[in-house]
């Protein structure tokens, strides 16, 4: 497990990218008889905020050429897989065209994406030059973990623990 480095939306949630099977499989990501902590076990990258429904649609958007109104349209966008008590931690899916679309998107232009994805309305405060970085970083580790889980025929999932 590696940890990416952003300080993007609200510092105290967890955001836990992982692959699973399928969505039965991520939800025993967070439903946990183990009493490990979350994503235990799963491929996984973990970080501070980078909200799957509301930070990432911008990205997503510029990646699969899709509109945000496409994006939010398809079923797998935020779809709630798990919950643990009245929402302690939740687990939601991302969509398996963003997925596809990072494997084969142009690494090159990662930075150029995070630039757009920065101005984007979907942060609070203008964005510096560590800040771009950090987005660019961040699609590169989600990258990797797509390009896994293509590999295992594994979806995408974030889990959220606020």
């Amino acid at each position: 497990m590696s940890v990416v480095d952003v300080m993007i939306g609200p510092m105290g949630v967890l955001y836990g990218y992982y692959s699973a099977a399928d969505d039965q499989d991520a939800g025993r990501a967070i439903v946990r008889e183990d009493e490990q902590p979350s994503g235990t076990g799963y491929d996984q990258f973990v970080l501070k905020g980078i909200d799957p429904v509301a930070n990432l649609l911008p990205a997503e958007s510029l990646i699969t050429g899709r509109s945000q109104d496409e994006v939010k349209a398809d079923p797998r966008h935020g779809h709630l897989v798990a919950m643990v008590g009245d929402g302690e931690i939740v687990s939601v899916s991302l969509t398996d065209t963003f997925r596809d679309a990072l494997v084969s998107f142009d690494p090159a232009l990662f930075d150029a994406v995070a630039q757009g994805w920065s101005v984007s309305d979907a942060f609070d405060s203008p964005p510096d030059k560590d800040t771009v970085d950090d987005l660019a970083a961040f699609l590169r580790e989600l990258t990797d973990l797509a390009q896994r889980a293509t590999a295992k025929g594994h979806r995408l999932y974030c889990w959220i623990c606020p």
